[in-house]
């Protein structure tokens, strides 16, 4: 049988996840890669776009959600791909979490994930779900 959490301890799962974004001395940092999503914390695939996070990252989780804050668009995106997984790191560069990338119900929501050397990268929302199953 699988292992349902309460809502509280959801919310302070997700604080520790805000937490380790908001490590370091400035803003985390959400990149884009194209490929198949490596082990968790392996080796990334090609850089599409990094996009600066606020900071801090997100307010308290709530609900089992935590919702981003805004995150500044990339100028200028690195590479040409399809966007099909994120890496969210802290100021360092030290890993922090690997999400789904789409146009819509993943955990980073684009308006397109054709992505384009030297083009606007922006994001539609941004949200991290601790659920029960």
């Amino acid at each position: 049988m699988a292992i349902g959490y309460a809502t509280t301890l959801r919310n302070a799962r997700l604080d520790q996840i805000k937490t380790a974004i908001d490590a370091g001395a400035g803003a985390g940092l959400l990149r884009f890669y194209d490929g198949s999503r490596p082990a968790t914390g392996g080796a990334a695939t090609t850089l599409l776009a990094e996009l600066t996070m606020s900071d801090p990252s997100a307010g308290a989780a709530s609900g089992g959600v935590l919702t981003l804050s805004a995150i500044t668009a990339d100028s200028s995106a690195n590479a040409t791909g399809t966007a099909t997984w994120a890496r969210i790191v802290d100021s360092t560069g030290a890993f922090v979490l690997d999400c789904s990338v789409g146009t819509s119900g993943a955990d980073i929501n684009l308006n397109s994930v054709a992505i384009q050397v030297g083009a606007q990268v922006s994001i539609t929302s941004a949200t991290i779900t601790e659920g029960n199953p």
